[in-house]
């Protein structure tokens, strides 16, 4: 038989295992109450199965299984991915999941660090994915939100040449993307991803991200997280200025005044998030280009899109409060 048949039979396994794997955990979370209850600040109301997004860390495991991870990568997943998922059961203190945290990027920059020299900007990398993989938690609050945003970031790694030796690990993780997103992109979701999920899927994503911008030398590929940089990092900041307690759960984020306030259907909003991701990725790869890094381009575009931001939200907001 030709190659591309067992090819195909190997993904077709693996998409299996992946949907066979979410059955099993159902049985067991329900079994063991692993169960999101829904509170004021919840957007959602009734009571969901929570850890869900384990079948990313799977993804990552079977990876490096066959190859197609490191294990630095696999280590720092299985890490983030344990801790998290003890966190969905029992609740923990902070400091073993910061610890956890910390340790894992320290693996995911030793990996990156190999054949070539990051020397000094190993302190600012290690913010910057602690700072991601924080930010991206933060935006896993509706149904759909964080595996349809995954599986547009996923795509639009798979389009860069350079990222041709990642593709294995790219399509697995956008099998278990698909097989989680069969039960959580619709009106009443039957799982959540979780910690478990969220966090393990931020940090290969800004593994990923990291990976490419050596490759390349070019900063704008950091635009295929437009929409949840902007939407995490402007709420994080009105917050502080506010002076909220950014740690304290919130619905402040425009993701949620669009489902709670607005009304609107929580996929609908998850996918005009995804589609407008997809937009910007497409303008900078087709349009644009990346081959080098624009300079005039890139400052027009993130003005554009932070006054557009702003003026948006401002108008929803505003909106709202006349309605009451």
């Amino acid at each position: 038989m030709p190659e591309p048949f067992f090819t195909a039979m190997y993904y077709l396994i693996a998409f299996l295992f992946f949907l066979g794997a979410l059955l099993l955990y159902f049985r067991l979370a329900e079994r063991y109450r692993i169960i999101d209850k829904p509170n004021e600040r919840s957007s959602h109301t009734q009571s969901t199965i929570r850890g869900g997004g384990m079948v990313f860390v799977l993804a990552v495991i079977l990876a490096w299984l066959t190859g197609a991870a490191s294990w630095p990568l696999a280590l720092a997943i299985l890490l983030v991915g344990g801790i998290s998922m003890w966190d969905d059961i029992r609740p923990l203190h902070q400091l073993p999941r910061i610890s956890a945290h910390f340790l894992a990027t320290a693996l995911l920059l030793l990996d990156l660090g190999q054949g070539t020299h990051l020397g000094v900007w190993i302190p600012l990398l290690f913010f910057m994915l602690i700072g991601w993989t924080n930010l991206f938690n933060f935006m896993d609050g509706i149904n759909g939100i964080t595996v349809l945003y995954a599986l547009v970031a996923l795509g639009s790694f798979a389009l860069v040449p350079e990222m041709a030796g990642e593709r294995q690990l790219l399509l697995l993780l956008a099998l278990a993307c698909l097989a989680f997103a069969w039960f959580n992109v619709r009106k009443k979701a039957r799982c959540f991803a979780g910690d478990v999920g969220s966090v393990s899927m931020a940090m290969v994503l800004g593994y990923l991200m990291i990976k490419l911008i050596i490759l390349t030398g070019n900063p704008a590929y950091l635009f295929f997280f437009t929409i949840y940089g902007l939407d995490a990092v402007i709420t994080l900041l009105l917050r502080l200025y506010r002076r909220e307690n950014i740690f304290q759960p919130h619905r402040s984020h425009l993701y949620q005044y669009l489902a709670n306030e607005a009304g609107i259907p929580h996929v609908q909003v998850s996918l005009a998030y995804a589609g407008l991701q997809l937009m910007i990725n497409g303008i900078w790869v087709y349009g644009i280009g990346l081959e080098t890094f624009h300079w005039f381009a890139a400052m027009i575009f993130v003005l554009v899109m932070i006054s557009g931001y702003l003026g948006f939200r401002h108008w929803l907001i505003k909106k709202k409060r006349k309605k009451y």
